[in-house]
């Protein structure tokens, strides 16, 4: 309702407003209505148990490759994401992500490679359809050597 009154101590006008103002009909639906939810569990954590170099013949020297052994808890997850960045994790140099398969304990392997030495800034994303998962790591490569 819209209200007007004058200075003076006078009643209130009182006028009924329009409350659907497109002028549109109005539907009221009188009953018990009932709706599922789903509580999903969701990838709890994500860990990085395990780095390890893959050691190249000199012709394939050229990229160093090193294996990630991952871990998680909670639902098991459907991708990986993995970014590889600069020292500061600022800026990402690198974006592969993969659909993955686990059918029973959340631990994979994700194998990814570094062109040249240096300090880089991993982060590993595990996901599914309702929730992701993040670890980081800060890895230094150096000539297929990391530490």
């Amino acid at each position: 309702t819209t209200g007007a009154a004058s200075n003076s101590a006078s009643s209130a006008i009182v006028e009924p407003e329009e409350d659907n103002p497109d002028g549109g009909c109005h539907i009221y639906r009188n009953g018990y209505y009932r709706s599922g939810i789903s509580v999903v569990e969701g990838i709890l954590e994500v860990n990085i148990i395990q780095m390890t170099s893959i050691q190249m013949t000199e012709s394939q020297a050229e990229n160093s490759l090193v294996d990630f052994v991952v871990t998680c808890q909670g639902s098991l997850p459907t991708d990986v994401c993995t970014v590889v960045s600069d020292p500061t994790c600022q800026v990402s140099k690198s974006v592969v992500c993969d659909p993955i398969v686990i059918s029973d304990e959340c631990l994979l392997t994700i194998r990814r490679s570094f062109e040249e030495p240096g300090t880089y800034c991993i982060n590993i994303t595990l996901g599914d359809d309702t929730s992701q998962a993040l670890t980081s790591a800060l890895i230094s490569v150096n000539g297929g050597e990391f530490t």
